[in-house]
C-alpha cells in the first residue's frame, strides 16, 4: 500500500504530465458555420441572398469569442481578393464559382454554395498570417458594408476596427439554438428573413497554433465605452 501511494505521489508531481494537461486545456480552436440563407429584394428587378456566419472560438486572435453576422456572396468575393492582395505568397482557397444560372429558389444550389463558403472560411482560419488582417475580422465580426470596412481599415472613420467589432451587437445563434432577433447600431445593415432557414451542418472545430506576440492580438484593445460609431 505504501509503494502504491508513493507511485501516485510521484505521478502527481511529474512536471511533464502537468505540462501536457495544461497544453490540452489551453489548446485554441475556432468553429465557423455558414447557415440560414435569406432572400432580400432590393427593388422590383433585383434580389440577392445572404447567409449567417456564426463564429465560436477561444483564440486570442479574436476580440469576440462568439459572434454572428450576415454576408452575401459578393462580400466573400471582396474578402478573398483583399486577403490575396495582402498575402501574395499564400495560395488562398477558392470560393464556389459564380454561376450565371444560380437560382435563389433552388435549394440544392443554395446548399452547395453554403458548403463552399463554409469550407473557404474553415481553410482561411487555419492560416495564421491571415488572422492579422483587419478586413477578415471586420468581415466576420461586424456588419459594416464593404465601403465602411475599407474606410475603417484605412483609418478614415471615427472608430477603430476593435470599436466597430465591439459596438455592433448581434444576438448569437448557433445551429442548435432557436431563432432570435438581431440588434445592430446605425452602421450595421438590417436584414429581413425569407423563411429559407437551413444550415450546412455542425462545424468541425479547427485547432489553432498559439504563437506569442501574434500581430492578430492588436484587436484586443478595449474601446472606450462612450465612443460612438459615425
Amino acid at each position: 500500500m505504501e509503494e502504491l501511494n508513493q507511485e501516485q505521489i510521484d505521478e502527481s508531481q511529474n512536471p511533464e504530465m502537468d505540462d501536457s494537461i495544461d497544453n490540452l486545456t489551453k489548446k485554441e480552436f475556432v468553429s465557423v458555420w455558414v447557415r440560414d440563407p435569406q432572400v432580400h429584394k432590393e427593388d422590383f428587378w433585383h434580389t440577392y441572398i445572404d447567409y449567417e456566419i456564426c463564429l465560436h472560438t477561444n483564440s486570442m486572435c479574436f476580440r469576440k469569442k462568439t459572434s454572428c453576422v450576415r454576408r452575401r456572396y459578393s462580400e466573400f468575393v471582396w474578402l478573398r481578393q483583399r486577403l490575396q492582395d495582402n498575402a501574395l505568397l499564400i495560395q488562398l482557397p477558392k470560393l464556389p464559382p459564380a454561376n450565371p444560372f444560380f437560382s435563389l429558389n433552388n435549394p440544392y444550389q443554395v446548399t452547395q454554395r453554403m458548403q463552399g463558403l463554409q469550407k473557404f472560411l474553415e481553410i482561411v482560419l487555419q492560416m495564421p498570417l491571415l488572422l492579422s488582417d483587419s478586413r477578415l475580422h471586420l468581415f466576420l465580426q461586424s456588419q459594416l458594408n464593404i465601403a465602411k470596412m475599407e474606410a475603417c481599415v484605412q483609418g478614415q472613420t471615427r472608430y477603430t476596427v476593435a470599436q466597430a467589432i465591439q459596438r455592433c451587437v448581434y444576438e448569437t445563434r448557433f445551429p442548435a439554438e432557436e431563432e432570435s432577433k438581431s440588434y445592430c447600431d446605425s452602421d450595421c445593415e438590417s436584414t429581413a428573413s425569407s423563411g429559407l432557414g437551413s444550415s450546412v451542418g455542425p462545424a468541425t472545430p479547427i485547432e489553432m497554433s498559439t504563437q506569442n506576440g501574434s500581430p492578430a492580438q492588436q484587436f484586443l484593445a478595449t474601446p472606450t465605452q462612450q465612443d460612438q460609431l459615425s
